[in-house]
C-alpha cells in the first residue's frame, strides 16, 4: 500500500514559485524528503573543512521510519540539534546531504524525481535507495572515538 504525502495546505509546486524565505512553515517542513541523512553524525576535518558522513545516527533517530522519534521535543534530549531555517541555511548548507531539497533549492537546483513532493509518495525516497533506512547504528552503541570506523559514502 502506498503512503501518499499530505498535500493539504500546500500550493501546487510551491517550491518552484517561492523563494525559501517566502515559504510557510508547512511548505518548509514539506521540503524534507525523509532520507534521514541529516540525522547522521558527521566528522569535519579541522584543516580542510571536509565533512565525512558516518552511519552513526542520532539517539532519537528511528532507523525504520527514517524520522526523528521525538521531533517536536527533540531539543529536550539533543540541545545541539539544528533547527534549519531560511535564515541559517547559508551557514549549514555545506554539511547537508547532496540530495537534500533545502540544499538543492538554496543552490538553485531542481528536486529529484524521487522526492515525495514530486512522486506524491513518501516511500519514493527509500525505493530510490537515497535514504539511510535500515542502514544505521545508534550513537549510544558506538564510542565517539570509533566514529571514524563508521564513515560511509552518501547514498545518492
Amino acid at each position: 500500500m502506498s503512503d501518499p504525502i499530505d498535500r493539504a495546505g500546500l500550493a501546487e509546486r510551491f517550491w518552484e514559485r517561492k523563494r525559501l524565505d517566502q515559504m510557510t512553515p508547512k511548505e518548509w517542513e514539506a521540503l524534507c524528503d525523509g532520507c534521514g541523512k541529516c540525522c547522521l553524525n558527521k566528522l569535519e576535518d579541522a584543516d580542510t573543512g571536509e565533512v565525512a558522513l558516518t552511519n552513526v545516527a542520532c539517539r532519537l533517530f528511528d532507523d525504520g521510519s527514517c524520522r526523528c522519534s521525538q521531533y517536536e521535543i527533540r531539543h529536550q534530549f539533543v540541545p545541539e540539534c539544528i533547527v534549519l531555517t531560511p535564515g541559517n541555511l547559508k551557514e549549514h548548507a555545506y554539511w547537508m546531504p547532496e540530495t537534500c531539497a533545502y540544499r538543492l533549492l538554496y543552490d538553485g537546483q531542481r528536486l529529484f524525481d524521487w522526492h515525495p513532493l514530486i512522486s506524491g509518495r513518501v516511500e519514493s525516497v527509500h525505493e530510490a535507495g537515497v535514504s539511510i533506512q535500515d542502514r544505521t547504528v545508534p550513537e549510544f552503541e558506538i564510542d565517539e572515538d570509533d566514529w571514524e570506523d563508521h564513515i560511509i559514502e552518501e547514498p545518492t
